[in-house]
């Protein structure tokens, strides 16, 4: 039995709809993280969150968009663009997520009393 979303005499299913407020491109499918989102949140055909994980990805080197070229051409040679390992959404930064090499934050003296003054400089 077909499901009530898709048609008889037209079998293709659905496509989910984009982000509407980050602008489309051609070939890709553009979205804005949310803060601190770490996995993939595109539904599929049948409703499943696709769960991949977002890596950092280096448009410049990847030889398929290379010949694409639309991110390129709409962001420039080195923005910040993320991708979904299994169904390839590209995923825009969020302004509030932590920016720099410690993304974890400053850390915080040891509660179990582990944390070591340094040591006094002796007389000779």
């Amino acid at each position: 039995m077909a499901s009530p979303s898709m048609d008889i005499e037209n079998p293709v299913p659905p496509v989910p709809e984009a982000d509407p407020n980050v602008r489309q491109l051609g070939n890709h499918k553009l979205k804005q993280k949310k803060p601190l989102q770490r996995s993939c949140n595109e539904k599929d055909a049948k409703g499943k969150i696709c769960g991949g994980h977002l890596k950092r990805w280096f448009y410049a080197v990847d030889t398929i968009e290379r010949e694409c070229g639309d991110v390129e051409r709409e962001f420039g040679k080195n923005a910040e663009m993320y991708r979904c390992e299994n169904c390839k959404t590209l995923y825009l930064p969020n302004p509030e997520d932590p920016q720099g090499k410690n993304v974890a934050g400053k850390g915080r003296i040891s509660v179990l009393g582990l944390t070591i003054a340094p040591k006094e400089d002796k007389p000779a």
